[in-house]
């Protein structure tokens, strides 16, 4: 990133931990804090972590339940869904860290709440 980017971070990922109380399907439901606590974890662990880089945060429901759990990249905005660790591994190493979209990780477009 260049010194005169509009951008804070270079990229900026937001997980979905929203937890429904009416029993309907949500992101925490589905190992989100896992998914957030690894990526963040990783992120530090590869010195990703700070301005002109990456920022890792919690988001309340992000509106995209069918396909949770979810994150979205910011500034691009690419919607993913993952698994387990080795999923958030894939994002941060290809997409955070080179610029890469992981195309299998994809949330399909017409997937909402």
């Amino acid at each position: 990133m260049t010194s005169n980017s509009p951008h804070y971070y270079q990229r900026h990922i937001f997980f979905c931990l929203n937890d429904r109380k009416n029993g309907e399907n949500a992101c925490i439901h589905h190992n989100a804090q896992s998914g957030f606590d690894h990526c963040k974890s990783r992120i530090k662990e590869l010195g990703l972590s700070g301005p002109g880089q990456v920022r890792v945060n919690k988001a309340g429901c992000l509106d995209r339940c069918a396909a949770g759990p979810v994150a979205v990249v910011y500034p691009e905005g690419v919607w993913y869904t993952y698994v387990d660790p080795s999923d958030i591994d894939e994002i941060v190493d290809s997409h955070l860290k080179d610029g890469q979209v992981v195309e299998r990780l994809l949330v399909p477009a017409h997937l909402g709440r």
